[in-house]
């Protein structure tokens, strides 16, 4: 299963990282959500939502192990008693969407819980079944 991103669709409204962080941190505060959501303006008044894509690439960089692709499901997920927040999975991320806050105590990555596409109204975030990356 994946996150499916149609750029055209989003309007910028940030439901989906405020419905991030109340999952994750119990708070609003889009500055900690786990997608990112970049804006071009003036024109054309372009939202690109930016999430992670699953690929690994932390997992495989982390010195502690502590990113691991959980059970059955698709996602890689960080276990916070084993990060130490050394910052090595936040460099390696291909896309730059894994980051660390000030306010965090581990890098702030999605763990595929799919929260986001539950509120996302213009269909800009849909859950899709794909095969999973091989991890490299």
């Amino acid at each position: 299963m994946r996150i499916k991103v149609d750029t055209s669709r989003c309007t910028g409204c940030k439901l989906c990282q405020q419905i991030c962080t109340i999952e994750h941190y119990g708070e609003i505060n889009p500055k900690k959500a786990a997608i990112r959501i970049g804006a071009e303006f003036p024109e054309p008044g372009v939202f690109t939502p930016r999430l992670c894509v699953q690929c690994g690439a932390c997992a495989r960089a982390c010195p502690e192990g502590a990113i691991e692709r959980t059970g059955s499901a698709d996602a890689f997920v960080l276990d916070t008693s084993k990060c130490t927040n050394c910052g090595v999975c936040v460099e390696t991320c291909p896309i730059g969407v894994m980051y660390t806050h000030a306010a965090a105590p581990t890098p702030v990555k999605c763990d595929l819980c799919l929260k986001c596409t539950e509120v996302c109204n213009t269909g800009a975030l849909t859950v899709v079944d794909s095969p999973r990356p091989t991890s490299r």
